[in-house]
């Protein structure tokens, strides 16, 4: 089950048809808010704590391409939380095939942009091998 999906755009394909490879990025950054949400950590939530995440890092690796009219289908699950950071990979895919996989690490930063201990509370939701309702 996807927690967030999009209709690729006419102008995120390039020449060949396919989707332009910077937007996979775009697509997880989406994702993203639908991950913490389904995961009971909304982002407004999170900022209501006086925290956000900050991206230090991303991966891509790519394993079909995707094309104008395709359904782009994204899921997301927190692989690992350290410290001040955590790593959420991201499946996006085209009717349950996947085409492309982002790993892309945060750091949880405080409103002023200082990083900060991920709470305990946090980690124990993100870490949950079980989801909420979206």
């Amino acid at each position: 089950m996807s927690v967030w999906s999009a209709p690729v755009r006419y102008a995120e394909c390039d020449m060949q048809g396919v989707v332009f490879n910077a937007h996979y990025l775009a697509y997880a950054d989406e994702a993203m808010t639908a991950v913490l949400r389904s995961l009971g950590t909304p982002y407004d939530v999170l900022l209501a704590r006086g925290l956000d995440t900050a991206v230090v890092a991303s991966e891509l690796s790519w394993f079909a391409p995707v094309r104008w009219g395709d359904v782009v289908e994204v899921d997301g699950e927190v692989e690992r939380v350290g410290r001040t950071s955590f790593t959420v990979l991201f499946t996006i895919g085209v009717r349950s095939q996947p085409c492309c996989r982002v790993r892309t690490s945060y750091v949880l930063t405080d409103l002023d942009r200082t990083p900060t201990a991920v709470p305990d509370d946090l980690r124990a939701a993100w870490l949950s091998p079980t989801r909420s309702a979206v």
